[in-house]
Parts: C-alpha cells; structure tokens; sequence
C-alpha cells in the first residue's frame, strides 16, 4: 500500500522540515528566510509501518497574476489535486495569521483529504496557538515539532484515520510499527535507475529544458534568474531505461556568492552533481563556454561523471558557426584530458533536438558503464608501448607488465609497472587518448592507477 501525502502552508512554517523528517535525510533545503522552496519536490518517505510519496511545496502566499509568486502557488496548487491526503501546516508560536485563514478556506473546498498540523509545538509558547487552530474548521490540530521529532506518532494515527476512511488500508493492515529511515547525506544510486543531472550557470534554460523533456510544466520557470533553489528529482523514462532527472540550481562564481541561501543552493547542486551518473552542462549559445561553464564542466569530471554539453538557445543565436568552432575550441584547449565529448545544439524554449539531447545522455551512460577485457586491454598495451616506449629516467626503461580494468562507472584501469612514480604524465595522457581511440570510450573521465608489481597472473619462478 502507498500514498501520497502534500505539504503545504505559508512560507516558514516548518514544511521542509517535516518533509526531510520523513524521508530521513537532509535533502529539502531549510533556511530562516522565508520563501526558501519554490518548486515541488518528492521524496520517500516512512513513519513508522507507513510508507508513502510525499510532496514538499512553496509556501502559499496571494500575488498579482503574473508574479513569481503566483506561478509557486499554481505548483503547490496542483500537489493538492494530486494528493491523496494533504497537511495544512500552520506555525503554533505564530498563530493562526489571516493567510492561514484564507487557505484552509482553500483546503477546505479540495476534494483531497486534509489534517491539520501545528508545528513548532516544542515549548510553551505554542499553547495559545495550538487552541487557535481549531479555528480554522479543519478539525483538531496534530501538534508536533518537525525540527525536535516530538508528536510523530500523533501524526501517524491521524494519517491511519484518514486512510481508512479513503478505504486506502483496512483495519487489518493498520498495525505494527516500524522505524523511521536513518537520517544520512548519501544518496546511493537506485540500481538500474540513469540519475541525470543539468546544471549550467543561472538563467541558461535549465528549467525550461527539464520541462520540454518531460512534456509538462513541472518545475517553475520564468525571466527572472536563480528561480531554482532546490535540487528537485524527478522520475521519468525514455526508451525503457528508468531515469531520476534533476534540476539543479544555478552555478556562479564563488567570489559573487554571498548571500547564505545561495551558498545552500550551490552545495545543493554540488551535492547532485556528486550523487549523479550523466551530468548535462547547459550553456548559452550567446556566451558559450565561459570560463564558469569550464569550472562547473571540470568538477563534473573530477567527480568522474559522464558529461553531456547542451549549447541551449539556439535559435537566437546569429552565427552558428564561429559559436560552435568557439565551443569546440575552449573544449579542447580547457579539457584535454577528456576528449569526444557529446556535443547537442538546440532550443528548450521551441523543443529542437530534444531527441539528439536524450539519445546523447544514453550514450554516455553506457560509454561511463562499459567494461573491456583484459586480453584485449593487454594486447592493445603491447602494441601502444612498442609504437612509443616508456621514457628510461637515469637510463633505465620503465616497464609496463601487465593492464586490467579495476571498475567501471567511470573507466578505471590499473597499471602495473617497475617504477611507477617515475612514469610521467605526459606517458599517461599518452595511454589515455590511445585508450579511448581503440575503444571507443569518447567523452566520459578515464582514471589510471599504477601500481608496482609482477603480473598477477604470470606463473611464478621457481628456485
């Protein structure tokens, strides 16, 4: 049995809070500033023998029709309708405010479910608030401490109630109890699941290109920049291979951040590049390749994920051609050390090459999953050593004995040498780019680790 199960309330009320309670981990960001989340995020979530999907929103706030604040609350809006069951969240040592009035009027008229919560219930000052509550029609308050975990279990049987009257559990099913998830920073990667992350500098067309692949307006976009605070996941498939896609926020120069949320938000997307598997710089046809797209495109390689350069907006851009030998040109001089990457023009805005895009974010998968045997890998070595010989530092050869590949997802191949600290790097740049011709291993990181030793598998001398 599941559910989903929407958060919702004005800003600063507690709900990405209570949101990273369930899920048992720090994912939502959290911040004193009100109005942090701005898009839907979903998470997995588990209170004791409850299992369920549940949606962390924008505060609900009133705005004139074409603000940014309207478009968050058509987003949360929408995570009522599609909820199973919904929170009111309201803050107990704030009281009842009359914009809590006027969405319980709001909540009240859904056809979704609704349990009122008071949160911030952890000391005396939330008393005269949490009788406040039972003004607002929505029946008794739950009264909890999202930050402090106290009231949980209140929560849990008020969810039960309301399952059962949905006919969603049935009596039988409503016993024993269960744990909560173990709070944690990872984000292991969910076995046969691409996690595809785009990240690019603010206001290059993230957003909207995440929408255009998903064929709806799922994350907030606009004119405005830095929209996107949150790393917000998203399940989706394409030619049956699952996918978690993940829109991140966008990446500037660390010496022009200095407000606290946005240093948040940037380890937020640092954060998703890290946990990703195919990492999509998005960069803008008008200024391509800056020098922040560079920064961002070598720490998605240092982090070894495969990368994938969408050059967005396309379509207004006036000379093709020398945007594109600029690109192409700044890769090569910038990035040597990882050459073929995938290169896709196009416009999110009009939806051109979207196909190329995705076909491309597969092909890298699979290239940053592919494995060589070592035969071949042994064989290519002899013959790489015999066109171009190690150096021979103080007029000794260095001699490499024998070649395997330790791990893939990236590439990761283990050398075994006479002196390995003396073979240069040069030599292994040598190795590399022979490597990635002869296997058609184009674009994704490619990690050598010498190690000085015989060949493991050569029959031993005998004395």
């Amino acid at each position: 049995m599941t559910f989903t199960l929407a958060i919702l309330g004005r800003p600063n009320v507690g709900k990405s809070t209570l949101f990273n309670r369930l899920i048992g981990k720090r994912q939502a960001l959290v911040s004193p500033e009100p109005g942090v989340t701005r898009d839907r995020r979903e998470g997995q979530a588990r209170l004791y023998d409850l299992e369920f999907t549940i949606v962390d929103t924008a505060g609900l706030e009133e705005a004139a029709r074409d603000a940014l604040e309207t478009r968050m609350r058509a987003q949360s809006e929408k995570a009522l309708a599609e909820a199973d069951i919904a929170l009111l969240l309201i803050d107990a040592r704030a009281g009842v405010t009359p914009i809590d009035k006027h969405f319980a009027d709001l909540m009240r008229r859904s056809k979704t479910p609704v349990i009122l919560v008071a949160n911030k219930c952890e000391g005396a000052a939330a008393e005269a608030g949490l009788a406040e509550a039972y003004t607002l029609g929505l029946g008794a308050p739950v009264a909890l401490s999202a930050e402090h975990g106290l009231g949980l279990a209140d929560l849990h049987e008020a969810l039960e109630e309301r399952l059962k009257e949905q006919g969603l559990i049935g009596a039988d099913e409503a016993e024993g109890a269960g744990a909560f998830a173990d709070e944690t920073d990872d984000e292991a990667a969910e076995p046969g699941i691409l996690q595809l992350a785009i990240v690019g500098r603010p206001n290059v067309g993230k957003s909207t290109l995440v929408n255009r692949l998903l064929g709806e307006e799922r994350v907030l976009t606009g004119p405005e920049a830095g929209i996107t605070r949150d790393s917000i996941s998203i399940a989706w498939s394409y030619k049956d291979q699952p996918i978690k896609l993940i829109d991140t926020a966008g990446l500037r120069r660390r010496s022009r951040i200095d407000a606290a949320l946005e240093k948040l938000s940037t380890g937020d997307t640092l954060r998703a590049v890290k946990f990703a598997q195919v990492v999509v710089l998005v960069v803008d046809a008008a200024m391509p390749m800056e020098k922040q797209d560079l920064t961002i495109a070598a720490h998605v390689i240092d982090e070894g994920r495969a990368l994938v350069i969408a050059v967005n907006k396309w379509d207004a851009c006036t000379d093709r051609q020398a945007a594109l030998g600029q690109v192409r040109d700044r890769l090569e001089r910038s990035l040597p050390q990882v050459r073929g990457i995938p290169l896709v023009t196009g416009s999110a805005r009009r939806g051109e090459n979207l196909e190329r895009l995705r076909d491309a974010g597969l092909g890298a998968y699979e290239v940053w999953n592919r494995r060589v045997p070592t035969p071949a890998l042994n064989r290519w070595l002899a013959g790489a050593t015999q066109a171009h010989p190690p150096p021979a530092p103080g007029g000794r050869r260095i001699k490499l004995r024998y070649m395997t590949q330790a791990s893939a997802r990236p590439p990761t191949f283990a050398i075994f040498c006479s002196r390995p600290k003396d073979l240069p790097d040069s030599y292994l740049r040598y190795l590399e780019n022979g490597l990635r011709e002869a296997f058609d291993l184009p674009g994704t990181p490619i990690r050598m680790n010498l190690r000085k030793g015989e060949n493991p598998y050569a029959p031993k001398k005998k004395y």
